[in-house]
């Protein structure tokens, strides 16, 4: 049977070519609808669609209302044309078009039993796509004389742009196209008993990519061997996806089976379909194990896919999901409640060392009364036996200068010292230091031997000191660090900046000292042990190279008060 239809579909071109290579397409006007009484005769089963007048509203696309006999308690007292309905005897009846003049419209629904046997059979016809299609009209005989017209929903077929013709009652389509899946309605008149009834017949044409398919089914997922992870004691669900090439007669065979011990047992599934393409349809087979056993992991399933072509299967093992351990409400509140603790130690243990970086590094603004400050710095320092000896007699060079930009001071900075006696004496920063802030720079500096008059109380000097400078700057060196005093001015320093007395504290090292040599020492409190590790640094170490002091003179010049400077020629 499927032999004589391919072959019927292949000698298609021989009867379409005359139609087709002279291009002659009929064109058929629409039917008059200035006629006063119109005639239908339709098949019981078919698709009742006729088209509307040109009179009706085509929103409502409403024909009409039944009259006569047996209107009263009818279900169907009108129908709207231009939509689709089964034809039953019941719509048979007399309407009128109170739109449209009263136009009669007269429906008669015969049955297929009345009919012919060939004239019966159901209307479909299978076209391929890419080639030449035929659609004869169901029950046109080669006596009939009178001309067809073919309608693709409600528009004429003449009047599309489309390569085809009527002949001979058959619609002739010179190249199938997908969208030519439709229901094509024949019209064709007859006469009886001297009246006119125009008696139409539905086809359901389906475009088709081939006749039978070539190759066998291919499933998509799962793979091959593939394992899937599972959770005993719950549901799991096998899922299988499979391609099957287009058949006429679509019948997917698909399958999920269970083989435990050789024992192979068909498993109940779920079906879905749908069509992906002209030449392919996809169908998901689901497969649901309610309770997930030991059995079941001991278990093979098998994915079976079966068509006309040949047989396609996929193998899946389960595997126990690795158990991830649930955090309870309570450990949750444990955790949390250990996070805060932790972080309220560590702030707590940290706290001053973060106030002195805070106050030190990230604070701007006046400070409690910086407005009265009388020194831009105190500087505080212990005398080295090195330093002792030339603290007296070392001078900065004399050499005159005009004013000076910032940039011109930096550069100045970079070789402090001209005289071949001060560059013999270049390690003694207890000495340079004073002389490049006041004499060089133009800062105000209070220095304890030489501004705080001798007599008072060491205590009060300092602390008034303190709070007469904007900075402090402590020299620190091992000598610094053994002076009873000396370490008293650097811890009033470190108090003064945590109450905001002051706006910065800068530890100088010199002579290789630093934080991390610092060993505990009786003299050093644990408010100074905790400040020498945070506070702004710098190290000066004697005999360095020139680029060395040079970035050390730079920084130095950074840290400073920059409102208050005051630069000064020197002479």
């Amino acid at each position: 049977m499927q032999t004589g239809y391919v072959m019927f579909l292949s000698i298609f071109p021989i009867f379409l070519e005359g139609c087709c290579m002279e291009n002659h397409q009929k064109k058929i006007p629409a039917p008059r609808q200035d006629v006063t009484e119109q005639r239908y005769r339709v098949v019981e089963g078919e698709t009742l669609r006729i088209t509307c007048p040109e009179c009706v509203n085509p929103v409502t696309k409403m024909v009409g209302y039944r009259t006569g006999e047996g209107t009263e308690g009818n279900k169907y007292p009108y129908f709207r044309c231009g939509m689709n309905l089964i034809a039953e005897a019941k719509h048979s009846g007399k309407y009128i078009f109170p739109t449209c003049s009263n136009l009669t419209f007269h429906l008669q629904v015969i049955q297929k039993k009345s009919l012919r046997h060939t004239d019966a059979e159901k209307s479909s016809k299978y076209l391929l796509v890419g080639e030449g299609g035929k659609i004869p009209c169901p029950g046109l005989s080669s006596n009939d004389n009178t001309n067809v017209t073919w309608y693709k929903g409600d528009k004429l077929v003449s009047q599309q742009r489309r390569a085809s013709c009527e002949v001979n009652g058959t619609l002739n389509i010179c190249k199938v196209r997908e969208s030519d899946t439709a229901e094509y309605f024949c019209d064709r008149q007859i006469m009886e008993q001297g009246v006119k009834w125009i008696f139409r017949r539905t086809v359901n044409v389906t475009v088709i990519p081939f006749v039978t398919p070539s190759s066998s089914p291919r499933i998509i997922y799962p793979l091959d061997n593939m394992t899937e992870e599972v959770v005993l004691g719950q549901s799991h669900t096998l899922e299988c996806k499979v391609y099957f090439p287009f058949e006429i007669h679509f019948s997917p065979e698909v399958g999920w089976y269970m083989d435990f011990g050789g024992n192979m047992q068909n498993m109940s599934t779920l079906q879905q379909q749908e069509k992906i393409t002209l030449q392919e349809f996809k169908v998901t087979q689901m497969a649901t194990i309610k309770e997930v056993t030991q059995q079941h992991l001991d278990s093979t399933y098998t994915c079976l896919a079966r068509n006309t072509v040949g047989t396609r299967t996929v193998t899946v093992k389960l595997k126990e999901k690795n158990k991830v351990k649930l955090v309870s409400p309570v450990e949750y509140r444990i955790a949390s409640f250990l996070l805060v603790a932790g972080l309220g130690i560590v702030l707590h243990v940290k706290w001053l060392e973060l106030r002195l970086i805070y106050r030190s590094h990230f604070q701007h603004g006046k400070h409690r009364g910086e407005e009265e400050k009388e020194f831009d710095a105190f500087v505080s320092y212990v005398w080295s036996p090195a330093s002792a000896e030339v603290g007296g007699v070392l001078k900065l060079s004399s050499q005159s200068r005009q004013t000076e930009t910032d940039e011109e001071v930096c550069l100045s900075c970079t070789d402090p010292l001209n005289s071949e006696e001060d560059k013999d004496n270049q390690g003694s920063i207890e000495v340079l230091l004073p002389q490049m802030l006041e004499d060089h720079w133009g800062y105000r500096l209070c220095l304890l031997e030489r501004d705080v008059l001798p007599g008072g109380a060491y205590a009060d000097d300092v602390v008034l000191a303190i709070q007469r400078s904007q900075m402090l700057i402590c020299l620190l060196s091992a000598e610094y660090l053994t002076n009873n005093n000396a370490v008293f001015v650097l811890e009033s320093g470190v108090q003064a900046l945590l109450q905001n007395s002051i706006s910065k504290l800068l530890l100088i090292w010199t002579d290789g000292t630093s934080a991390s040599h610092i060993k505990p020492d009786p003299l050093l409190s644990t408010l100074v042990h905790r400040a020498l590790k945070v506070l702004p640094s710098l190290v000066w170490t004697s005999g360095q190279p020139a680029r060395a002091t040079n970035s050390f003179w730079w920084s130095l010049r950074k840290a400073m008060p920059n409102d208050r400077v005051k630069l000064v020629s020197l002479t």
